[in-house]
């Protein structure tokens, strides 16, 4: 039997300005970027980091212990035993730019795939500039070439995965941070796996919720014909803001 494997629809261009989030090519609308830094408006700032995969108690934070300008987090994606995806790591900071406060405490909240921090913060000396804060870079882009995940140390760097499993089989994984898993369809029609997935609950420092939609096929490496996925049996479940879908014969 030849060997199949998965194929993505949807990494390439079809406008001038390429993909809407280089973070995610399947996202279609909402926050772009893989992490974001703004102002309350009682000074403190609001952070929102994707670490999709990590669960929701599955994420560690501090404060530099020397300066107090940075947070530091840390988490990483349960080891299921699936050596298509693999387990990842991720380890980054924000915080802030300026010499003239320090933060005091933060109030971190993990949820479906997403790290949201509130960091308060207090001046400890006059200082004329206006004060900056820590943003790493690839934030918030729209773009003809994808970005590898800033924060991730170990593992897969991009949205999207997928491989040929035995007996003919396909398995794929799509990042969709911020999604709850009750909040994503998948269908099929002969040869195609499409999905959609939106965040319905947004939270209240969010400008919007996101929206991801795409579709995934399978192609053989040979002249043979593709068998149609509604004779196979497809099992798909959304945890942590990753969708993870296999597609399998069924048994006889």
């Amino acid at each position: 039997m030849a060997m199949r494997e998965c194929l993505n629809l949807t990494g390439i261009p079809t406008t001038r300005e390429g993909i809407y989030a280089t973070n995610n090519q399947f996202q279609k609308a909402g926050p772009k970027g893989f992490h974001n830094v703004k102002v309350l408006n009682n000074n403190n700032l609001y952070v929102r980091v994707d670490l999709p995969g990590v669960p929701d108690n599955g994420v560690r934070h501090r404060i530099d212990a020397v300066r107090k300008k940075l947070v530091f987090f840390s988490g990483e994606t349960p080891d299921d035993g699936n050596t298509k995806d693999g387990v990842r790591e991720y380890s980054g900071s924000a915080g802030l730019g300026c010499d003239c406060c320090e933060i005091t405490d933060v109030d971190a909240k993990m949820k479906d795939g997403v790290l949201r921090l509130i960091v308060s913060r207090v001046k400890v000396k006059d200082h004329d500039k206006k004060c900056t804060n820590t943003v790493p870079p690839n934030a918030c882009q729209t773009g003809r070439h994808l970005e590898d995940h800033p924060f991730v140390v170990k593992g897969r760097k991009r949205a999207f995965v997928g491989a040929a499993l035995p007996g003919d089989g396909v398995y794929f994984a799509v990042d969709i941070p911020g999604v709850c898993g009750e909040d994503v369809e998948v269908f099929a029609n002969e040869h195609t796996v499409k999905f959609y997935a939106e965040v319905k609950n947004v939270y209240e420092h969010d400008e919007s919720g996101r929206v991801y939609l795409g579709c995934v096929n399978s192609r053989s490496s040979s002249s043979d014909p593709l068998p149609s996925i509604l004779t196979q049996k497809i099992a798909y479940e959304a945890e942590f803001g990753v969708l993870k879908i296999v597609i399998a014969p069924r048994s006889s």
